[in-house]
């Protein structure tokens, strides 16, 4: 589940709309604003992406990855001196 991309995906997300957020609140200028129509962006585009940074990890954790077994034997392994499946003929 660590090295899932959701959570990757999930974590550099939130990361920076923790930052935005921060930067919205603390660096909010009238001239800034003035850019933007009076509308500060850095802080609602921190928490949208605060928004679907939850969003991701909230599916990693309700659809994990399950990984598949397989049947056939790794191609590292070698034959055992009793194996009759790779008997000469």
């Amino acid at each position: 589940m660590l090295f899932d991309i959701r959570t990757i995906v999930g974590a550099l997300l939130g990361s920076y709309g923790v930052i935005l957020v921060i930067t919205g609140l603390v660096h909010d200028t009238g001239a800034e604003e003035a850019k933007t129509g009076g509308i500060n962006v850095n802080l609602w585009a921190g928490l949208g992406m605060i928004a679907v940074a939850v969003a991701f990890l909230v599916w990693v954790l309700v659809r994990p990855v399950v990984p598949v077994e397989s049947e056939t034997p790794h191609l590292d392994e070698q034959p055992r001196d009793g194996d009759q499946s790779n008997a000469a003929e």
